[in-house]
């Protein structure tokens, strides 16, 4: 492995941490239609949430500060389901120990709002009952709760005003963990369970209602997963099947740099291995910050992928020599490992690509052209490769019938006895 691949790497991880480290923390003015809404409502702050296309609007009460106006807005996409903002007064923002307003949309277009506390019962599949809040509790309060749909912005808004409890009850304007969630499964007029996709499980937030930053726990995830994708897209997605082609297609288009082909082929397998390699620590470190929820499917090709490949770079040490008998068989086993790994890692890719779900279809699009690309190379070099074999055995076919044509012409004479 070269010097300058190696610091090409390492000057990679250290931009990618720089952007992880500087973006945790950011303020995103809502769009100019939320803010107009929140004008008519009288309140003084709004920003756009980082999922699910939610805006959030308040205004903190300034005779007290515990007291706070506030407005969700997010959009449905079935005529039926329900929405939920709600707080935490744990460590960080989460769904277990958040207490919410959750509102559900039924078929006939009938709205019911109601609180709940969402314990850790709720995540084992256990139904979700209303809970109501009580001062005495040390708790938060849930007032003039509000339900209703914006036609003129195809959204629902959730309007209430929220009464923190004084004291150390874990509630604090400058550091409040609020969370909100769309579903669309009801039973009645009782939610049922969220789509686990990352748009739902990222749907969490410490947000200072003072400065109106807020501080997205699933941001640092969002750039570590841009990383992952990356890594693994150049590692095993690019570098691994380039270095394939060269392998398989050495002998005719590239004859005259036969003598470099085993050095390009090892040299794009140890980088697609490396970047590779480096993709699958990202998403290993990022399914231990997933605590609540995981991709088996995903994950267990990434295992799948992981230890054949490595067990395909064993072969840079470990290949048989020429002259050994058992090097035709494992030029076969190597071959078929290395097609079968290929196809897997396009499934895997697709497959992370479908769990990221970004809001356009670039990344899918882009994978996509690169594979393009690839066949193109492979149509080409194919054709190529078959023209350049006819040819030589048809000059074979020629010369050896010549050197073993019968002698034509007089008899020689024999010797007599």
């Amino acid at each position: 492995m070269s010097s300058s691949t190696i610091n090409f790497i390492l000057i990679f991880a250290l931009t990618s941490f720089c952007i992880l480290s500087t973006a945790s923390a950011h303020f995103h003015p809502c769009t100019e239609t939320f803010l107009s809404l929140t004008k008519i409502h009288n309140l003084s702050k709004c920003r756009e949430l980082t999922t699910l296309g939610a805006e959030f609007g308040w205004k903190i009460n300034q005779n007290n500060k515990n007291w706070i106006n506030i407005l969700f807005g997010t959009r449905l996409y079935e005529d039926f389901g329900w929405i939920a903002w709600g707080v935490n007064p744990g460590k960080m923002a989460q769904m277990v120990g958040t207490r919410a307003i959750v509102a559900v949309i039924n078929t006939n277009g009938s709205i019911s709002a109601k609180t709940y506390n969402i314990t850790s019962d709720t995540k084992l599949g256990c139904k979700l009952e209303p809970t109501k809040f009580e001062e005495a509790q040390n708790e938060v309060l849930f007032q003039n709760i509000s339900v209703y749909y914006e036609q003129s912005l195809d959204i629902y808004i959730m309007k209430a005003i929220v009464v923190l409890p004084s004291g150390d009850a874990g509630y604090s304007i400058s550091r409040l963990n609020h969370v909100w969630q769309v579903g669309f499964d009801i039973e009645g007029d009782n939610p049922k369970k969220h789509p686990t996709i990352l748009q739902n499980v990222d749907s969490t937030e410490t947000i200072n209602l003072e400065t109106g930053f807020g501080h997205h726990v699933g941001r640092g995830r969002h750039h570590l997963r841009m990383v992952h994708g990356i890594l693994n897209i150049l590692g095993w997605g690019t570098f691994l099947p380039a270095g394939v082609i060269i392998a398989r297609y050495f002998k005719y288009p590239l004859e005259r740099f036969q003598n470099w082909q085993f050095c390009l082929h090892v040299s794009c397998q140890v980088t697609g291995y490396i970047l590779g390699t480096s993709g699958w620590v990202v998403g290993l470190c990022l399914g231990n910050l997933s605590k609540f929820y995981e991709f088996k499917i995903h994950r267990i090709y990434a295992m799948l992928i992981f230890a054949f490949t490595t067990l395909q770079m064993l072969a840079i040490r470990l290949r048989p020599k020429r002259i050994d008998e058992y090097r035709k068989y494992w030029n076969m086993y190597h071959h078929l490992l290395g097609y079968g790994l290929l196809a897997v890692i396009s499934i895997n890719i697709f497959h992370g690509i479908d769990i990221l779900k970004p809001k356009d279809n670039a990344w899918k699009w882009g994978y996509i052209g690169i594979l393009i690309a690839f066949a193109i190379i492979v149509a080409i070099l194919e054709i190529y490769s078959w023209t350049k074999f006819k040819r030589s055995s048809k000059q074979s076919n020629v010369q050896i019938p010549a050197a073993n044509a019968p002698v034509t012409g007089p008899p020689i004479p024999q010797p007599r006895p």
